[in-house]
């Protein structure tokens, strides 16, 4: 998008000065100077390694997987067998179903690998392509998440596997609300600029047929093996600003200090969203059924990496903050929300719509609301 033209010097260069100031010596006051900055260089480094680096390898096998699929017709025949469910649930082809699986069995950017698959994207309208952010982050991590949460069955001495049943039911019903609210968005905007059905191929000739590459079989499918994930790698590097920047800030508002005080390691924190928690727990507990306001960490947690909030989940079992219904609650927000701030921004970047990048952000905002809820409340039916 062109860039606009402003004033040199105006107000919002001393506002943006006063917020970053206030900010860093607020949180350096709690923690010590040096090791706020060395917490913040920790938690960043620690995340290029850790996660980014892992969102990456996910990436490649992921896109080298998409472009497999594309190749040998399996994107295409998953858009006719479920085109009939998937459309009246999200208003999107029925190819989507294939975000749903790649996302669930791994991380919300893999479906930046489908997106740009020239074979997969031809089925979207401009206002639908969008919304792909959403449907993908709905589900991220949700084979890693729901196994984790069965496994603490050890812990609680009782099966999990019926309230994780119920927790991703619960984010089936978030991901609906979420997607369908950026659809909406998107169509309006779309509209606005006489862009609605704008495909880059749109006719039913090319619908009903697909390009392959040359050559035989196993040359087909090595190169489109390593096609994809020459893709991949390029969309791990998209998300890298993302998942530092904003990651480091939330978890650093989340974690608090440390047995023994603040050392500087990463992950350490100021811990005042857990206190705005406990302030709210009113409204909390009808909602989502959390029986201690420490419970609110988790969803806060999952806005920035959900691998950090489910390292909070046996803990909270063994000083009994959590139980059953928790669980339930967490499996839902945890896939829904699954680190959609740190990569929402640059899978919208990555997707070239970066202007629709808010409204997302709030679609997805109420759609991981409505998944808690709707997990408390099938728990409630079912448990």
């Amino acid at each position: 998008m062109e860039k606009l033209k402003k004033k040199a010097v105006s107000l919002e260069a001393f506002v943006c000065l006063i917020v970053l100031i206030g900010s860093c010596v607020s949180v350096a006051r709690i923690m010590g100077p040096v090791n706020m900055i060395n917490t913040i260089m920790g938690t960043a480094h620690d995340l290029l390694l850790n996660t980014v680096f892992f969102i990456m390898g996910v990436a490649v096998l992921a896109g080298a997987l998409s472009e497999i699929l594309s190749e040998f017709g399996v994107i295409s025949l998953i858009n006719k067998l479920l085109y009939f469910v998937i459309y009246p649930l999200y208003r999107l082809p029925g190819a989507s179903a294939l975000a749903v699986v790649t996302t669930y069995i791994s991380d919300n950017p893999a479906v930046l690998s489908l997106a740009a698959n020239k074979e997969f994207k031809k089925y979207f309208k401009n206002y639908q392509f969008t919304a792909l952010t959403n449907l993908g982050t709905s589900f991220g991590m949700g084979f890693i998440v729901s196994a984790f949460m069965i496994a603490q069955g050890g812990l609680l001495k009782e099966s999990l596997f019926k309230p994780v049943l119920l927790g991703n039911l619960g984010a089936v019903v978030g991901s609906i609300v979420s997607v369908n609210l950026m659809v909406y968005y998107s169509k309006k905007y779309f509209a606005s600029r006489g862009e609605l059905d704008n495909q880059e191929v749109a006719d039913k000739f090319t619908l009903e047929t697909r390009e392959i590459r040359r050559g035989t079989v196993f040359e087909r499918f090595l190169e489109a093996m390593l096609e994809g994930g020459k893709v991949g790698v390029g969309m791990g590097m998209a998300i890298i600003p993302g998942v530092i920047i904003i990651c480091t800030t939330v978890l650093m508002l989340t974690n608090g200090m440390p047995e023994g005080g603040y050392t500087g390691a990463a992950y350490e924190g100021i811990g005042i969203l857990p206190i705005i928690g406990a302030k709210v727990n009113f409204i909390l507990k009808p909602l989502f059924g959390f029986s201690s306001p420490e419970a609110i960490a988790f969803p806060i947690t999952a806005l920035g990496a959900v691998g950090a909030a489910i390292g909070l989940v046996p803990q909270f079992i063994k000083e009994g903050v959590i139980g059953p219904r928790e669980i339930t609650v967490f499996t839902a927000m945890g896939m829904c929300w699954s680190g959609y701030l740190s990569t929402h921004v640059a899978m919208m970047d990555s997707l070239n719509y970066r202007e629709l990048t808010g409204k997302a952000i709030f679609s997805h905002t109420i759609g991981g609301i409505a998944a808690g809820i709707s997990a408390n409340l099938l728990y409630s039916l079912f448990c």
